[in-house]
């Protein structure tokens, strides 16, 4: 029986050239998402800019999103270094209409913490949140990337409570750990890797949730929903995918927007605040305009 996998993309936050959101591209990028092959949005992450939005504005964006997505929304968007501060950012999250909230784990512990702290700090969020709210991990490498253990995975596991994993170990082997830890759970995991995607499916992974649906989200869509009746071209498009995920090595998500705006028609304009959109020099936008090249021959040859 064939085994249906999600797409999650991590939305970007257009800006205005002034520095304002820019909404008017925002509804143009979920409608972009959404007839590429996304089955949800994951809102208010580190590529919507999160750390630079101020909490008005992450609410609200928020909102926008679910009120115009005809698909399923997700979000984070707690970034405080105080506890109190994040349950009211996450609370706020939940009545924008978020349908998960998606806890960052390195915000639930300081670099330095022991595993308790992780652990307590998780209690108190728990607690402190209606109990029918689905909740979910996001292993965010800004500040720093903590990943969750194999004790905490299946604590959370059986707590009932944990439907949604976005997977940043990018090590095939800790996933096929986490896989078999959550067998059973109402959590899935989502992989963000592009390089263990394909036998992350088959080891068991629900689907993909990574930057590089900014790009090209069509041949992920290919990929999840068509490596188990067509293998063999799964694995040619899986390893164009490796050499492609490369990009986002580079001024991302800056090299992303230019994409979005000069291939797809979607943005206005390139303004980050996370780092200045002169960084993406002529030879890094011939790099993306090369890649969309190269993406549409993979499509067109492989994808059928």
């Amino acid at each position: 029986m064939k085994r249906l996998c999600e797409l999650w993309p991590v939305m970007i936050t257009p800006f205005t050239h002034d520095g304002k959101i820019d909404y008017d591209s925002l509804l143009r990028l979920i409608k972009w998402y959404e007839d590429r092959g996304a089955t949800g949005l994951f809102a208010a992450c580190q590529s919507s800019e999160i750390f630079y939005l101020s909490l008005e504005e992450r609410v609200e964006l928020v909102r926008f999103v679910v009120q115009h997505a005809r698909i399923p929304v997700i979000a984070s968007g707690h970034v405080s270094d105080d506890l109190a501060d994040q349950i009211e950012e996450l609370k706020l999250m939940h009545a924008a209409g978020a349908q998960a909230l998606i806890l960052i784990t390195n915000r639930l512990a300081k670099q330095d913490d022991p595993p308790e702290v992780f652990m307590r700090n998780l209690r108190t969020i728990m607690d402190a949140l209606p109990a029918d709210v689905p909740l979910g991990f996001y292993e965010c490498p800004y500040p720093y990337k903590r990943l969750i253990s194999l004790d905490e995975l299946k604590w959370c596991a059986e707590s009932g409570r944990f439907h949604f994993m976005k997977d940043t170990c990018c090590n095939i082997e800790i996933i096929k750990q986490r896989l078999e830890v959550i067998q059973g759970a109402p959590l899935k995991l989502f992989n963000a890797n592009t390089t263990t995607l394909l036998d992350s499916l088959k080891a068991g992974a629900a689907g993909f949730s990574g930057v590089m649906m900014n790009f090209h989200p069509e041949l992920y869509a290919w990929l999840v929903r068509s490596w188990q009746e067509q293998p063999e071209n799964a694995q040619l498009v899986q390893d164009f995918l490796t050499v492609f995920s490369f990009i986002e090595l580079q001024v991302y998500p800056v090299n992303a927007k230019f994409h979005l705006q000069t291939v797809e028609h979607v943005l206005t304009d390139t303004y980050t605040r996370t780092k200045p959109n002169t960084l993406l020099t002529d030879t890094g936008k011939e790099e993306v305009r090369q890649l969309a090249c190269a993406a549409k021959a993979v499509l067109e040859t492989f994808c059928r």
